[in-house]
C-alpha cells in the first residue's frame, strides 16, 4: 500500500495516523497542503507534504502521486470543479499501480428532507451552491474511476468534530452559542471514526457510495449544553435562530433537516462506530488529557 491525499487536512491525518496505527507504520504517506507554512507545521511527521493551493499543478507532488496504489481526495471543488481532477488529471493516469480512490463529500448532497431518516438511496437535491459543486465532482470523480476500472468509496460525511473541533473548544473560546430552531436536527461523526473506516475500507477495497454519520442526531444546542455540563462552566443561553447573528455560510447549513442512516457502511464493513452518540465522542474528548 502506497497512500496519497490530496488535503492534508483534519479526517485525512486522522485516516493518515489509522493507517499507520492499524496496517503498519511503514506504509508510505504522501498529501498536499495549500500552503508552505502547512508543509512546515507537518515537519516532523512521518508524512511526505507537498504545495498544492488547488490554483495550479503541485509542482513537487508528480512523482509520489504516480506512485500511489490509494489516493484520498478531501480538497472541496470550486467553481471550476475538483482541483485535483483539472489539475493532476496526467499524474493520475500515469499512476499505473492505482487500486482505489476515495472521495470525501459530504450530507450536505441530499439537501431538506423535513428531520426524515435517509440513506444513500435517497435522491441528491443539494440547496446550496457547495453542495452544488460537491454533486458534480462526486460525479466526476465516479466518470473517472469507471475510465480506468478503479473502485472508487464516494463517503458523504456528517458535520466533523474530534479533539481541538469540538463544543469544548468553543466554550473556552467565548464562542460557544445555543442557537435553537424548532425541530432543527443534524448528524455529525467523530474524526477518529472517518479515520478508522477509511482505512478498513481502502484494505478491502470498497467501492459505492456510503454516508458516515452518527447514529444520534441531535439539536445542536443540546451538544453545546452537554459539553459545557462536562466542563462546569454555565450553559450558554438559547439563541432563537430568527434572530442570531449568523453569516450567511452558517445560516445555509440550518436549511438542511434530515436524520442520516450510515448502516450500508456498516454492514459492508462489518463494524460499528466508536462513537455512536455525541455523548460518548464528547466524553472521550474530555478525558483526553490537557
Amino acid at each position: 500500500m502506497d497512500v496519497f491525499f490530496f488535503g492534508m487536512g483534519y479526517s485525512s491525518l486522522a485516516t493518515a495516523r489509522a493507517i499507520h496505527q492499524s496496517i503498519d507504520p511503514n506504509v508510505p504517506v504522501a498529501g498536499t497542503t495549500r500552503t508552505e507554512e502547512g508543509c512546515e507545521r507537518l515537519a516532523e511527521s512521518p508524512y511526505r507534504l507537498h504545495v498544492f493551493d488547488g490554483k495550479r499543478p503541485g509542482v513537487t507532488l508528480g512523482a509520489d502521486l504516480v506512485n500511489a496504489t490509494h489516493v484520498v481526495l478531501s480538497i472541496p471543488p470550486d467553481d471550476g470543479g475538483d482541483p485535483a481532477l483539472n489539475l493532476h488529471r496526467g499524474d493520475l493516469d500515469a499512476a499505473r499501480g492505482l487500486q482505489w480512490l476515495c472521495y470525501y463529500s459530504t450530507v450536505g448532497v441530499y439537501g431538506d428532507f423535513g428531520g426524515q431518516w435517509i440513506d444513500e438511496t435517497a435522491p441528491t437535491r443539494p440547496l446550496n451552491k457547495r453542495s452544488v459543486q460537491r454533486v458534480a465532482a462526486e460525479a466526476a470523480w465516479r466518470d473517472y474511476a469507471a475510465s480506468r476500472g478503479l473502485p472508487l468509496l464516494v463517503l458523504r460525511l456528517a458535520g466533523i468534530y474530534g479533539p481541538g473541533r469540538s463544543a469544548f473548544d468553543k466554550l473556552r473560546e467565548g464562542t460557544a452559542r445555543r442557537i435553537v430552531k424548532p425541530g432543527q436536527v443534524f448528524n455529525r461523526v467523530h474524526v477518529d471514526d472517518i479515520g478508522r473506516i477509511t482505512t478498513l475500507a481502502a484494505q478491502q477495497r470498497l467501492d459505492g457510495i456510503f454516508n458516515l454519520s452518527d447514529d444520534e442526531p441531535a439539536p445542536p444546542q443540546d451538544l453545546v449544553e452537554y459539553a459545557a455540563r462536562l466542563m462546569g462552566v454555565p450553559v450558554p443561553p438559547d439563541v432563537p435562530f430568527e434572530t442570531a447573528q449568523m453569516t450567511e455560510m452558517a445560516r445555509s447549513f440550518y436549511a438542511d433537516n434530515k436524520r442520516v442512516s450510515s448502516k450500508a457502511i456498516k454492514a459492508a464493513l462489518g463494524i460499528e462506530l466508536t462513537y455512536p452518540n455525541y455523548h460518548i465522542g464528547l466524553d472521550a474528548i474530555f478525558r483526553l488529557p490537557a
